[in-house]
C-alpha cells in the first residue's frame, strides 16, 4: 500500500530554519515537530507515520526515548531513513536500523571548515598559551610574563587522527598557513590517498611518538571507542599538546586528567565531552593548560546553515528515490529497497558508496 504524504519528523530543534523552508516547498511532504516531553498521545501518531526522522547529533539534549534504537524503531514501523543533523549520529543504533531496513544518513563534510578553524584555533591558544595568560591576568595582581613563555607553531608536527573531511581541512590549514608537517592515522584511506589529503600516513604509534600537536578528528564508533587511553597518553612527548573536536568516549578523560596531573603533556583543547556540557567540578576544568568549549566547534552561522541546507536536500532526495551521498549503513539497501518500495510504489536507485 503506498502514500502519496512524505511524513518526516524531529524533537526539539534543527540545524537551521533553512532546513524547513526547504521540505515546506515540497507540498508531498508533511514535517512534524515533537518535544522531548512531548504527550504520549500526540507523539505516537507522529512516529506511527513517519517515513523519516531528522535526528539532533547530540545525545545529552535528545530525551533517550528518542533516540533511534530498538524501542524507537518499533514506535516507527514505516520509518525508512533517520538523518542526523550533524556529521556525528551519537543517538543512532546504527546496527539496530540496518536490522530493521532503516537507513542511516549523516551530514558529514557540512561543518568541516568551522570545526577545522575551531581546532586550529584552540592549537595556537595553547602553544601561546593564551588561555594560561587570560586566568593569571584576572585573578593575580601581578604577572610575570616570562612564566607565560609560549612557541610558534611553525614548521612543528602534527598528527591528525581521521583524516575525513574535517582532518584534510586541518591538515590544509596547518601546511598551508604554518608549513607543518602532517602525519595521519587513518586505517581506511590509502597512502597514496592520504598523500593527497596533505599527510603522511603512519601508525598511531608512531603518530604519538612524533606529534607536537595530536588532533582527533575521527567518527566515534566501535573502533575508536576509548582509542586514546593512558598508553597513547604515555607515548607522547611532555612538550606536545592534544587537540579533540571530534567526540566524546574517544578519549579517555580519566587518563587524559593524570597525564595532565604528571605533567607527561603539555596541554589539551577540548571541544567534546562524555557528557555534555560536563559538570563545573569535572576535573580537566580545573587545569590552567586546558583549554574548553562545549561542543561548539560547528556551531557557526555558516555551518549551521549549510548543514541545514544539505540535510534538507539529502533527505528530500532519498524520499524521491535517489542515491543519498553520505550513507553510513550501505548494506542495509536490499531490505531497505524492498520497504521503499512497499510504501511509495517505486523501487528507489542503488545505494552511493559512503563518503569518507
Amino acid at each position: 500500500m503506498t502514500n502519496a504524504t512524505k511524513r518526516v519528523f524531529y524533537v526539539k530543534y534543527l540545524a537551521h530554519p533553512i532546513y524547513t523552508e526547504i521540505l515546506q516547498a515540497r507540498p508531498d511532504v508533511r514535517l512534524d515537530r515533537l518535544e522531548n516531553d512531548s504527550a504520549e498521545e500526540i507523539a505516537a501518531p507522529i512516529l506511527a507515520a513517519a517515513h523519516a526522522y531528522q535526528i539532533g547529533a547530540a545525545r545529552d539534549e535528545l530525551a533517550p526515548v528518542f533516540h533511534a534504537g530498538h524501542d524507537l524503531l518499533r514506535r516507527t514501523p514505516n520509518l525508512l531513513i533517520v538523518s542526523s543533523n550533524g556529521a556525528g549520529f551519537d543517538p543512532v543504533d546504527v546496527e539496530a536500523c540496518t536490522s530493521a531496513g532503516v537507513l542511516v544518513v549523516n551530514q558529514s563534510g557540512g561543518n568541516a571548515r568551522s570545526v577545522a578553524e575551531h581546532a586550529l584555533a584552540m592549537m595556537l591558544g595553547l602553544s601561546k598559551r593564551i588561555g594560561e595568560a587570560d586566568r593569571a591576568l584576572r585573578r593575580e595582581p601581578a604577572v610575570e610574563r616570562n612564566a607565560l613563555m609560549g612557541q610558534e607553531i611553525q614548521g612543528k608536527t602534527l598528527g591528525i587522527v581521521g583524516l575525513g573531511h574535517v582532518g584534510r581541512r586541518v591538515a590544509e590549514l596547518c601546511y598551508g598557513l604554518f608549513g607543518m608537517r602532517v602525519l595521519a592515522y587513518d586505517p581506511f584511506l590509502s597512502a597514496e590517498e592520504v598523500t593527497r589529503r596533505g599527510g603522511e600516513k603512519v601508525a598511531l604509534d608512531e603518530l604519538l611518538r612524533r606529534a607536537d600537536f595530536v588532533s582527533i578528528s575521527c567518527p566515534l564508533n566501535s573502533e575508536t571507542r576509548g582509542l586514546i587511553g593512558a598508553k597513547q597518553f604515555a607515548l607522547m612527548p611532555p612538550h606536545a599538546y592534544f587537540v579533540t573536536t571530534a567526540r566524546g568516549f574517544i578519549h579517555d578523560e580519566d587518563a587524559l586528567t593524570d597525564a595532565l596531573r604528571g605533567k607527561r603533556i603539555a596541554g589539551a583543547g577540548l571541544d567534546v565531552w562524555a557528557k555534555e556540557p560536563p559538570p563545573h567540578h569535572h576535573p580537566l576544568l580545573q587545569f590552567d593548560n586546558v583549554i574548553v568549549s562545549p561542543h561548539t566547534a560547528g556551531v557557526t552561522r555558516e555551518a549551521r546553515t549549510n548543514m541545514g541546507r544539505i540535510a534538507a536536500e539529502q533527505l528530500l532526495g532519498a524520499l524521491d528515490g535517489q542515491r543519498p551521498p553520505r550513507l553510513i549503513n550501505p548494506e542495509v539497501w536490499p531490505h531497505y529497497a524492498r520497504r521503499f518500495e512497499r510504501a511509495f510504489g517505486v523501487a528507489p536507485q542503488a545505494p552511493a558508496d559512503r563518503v569518507g
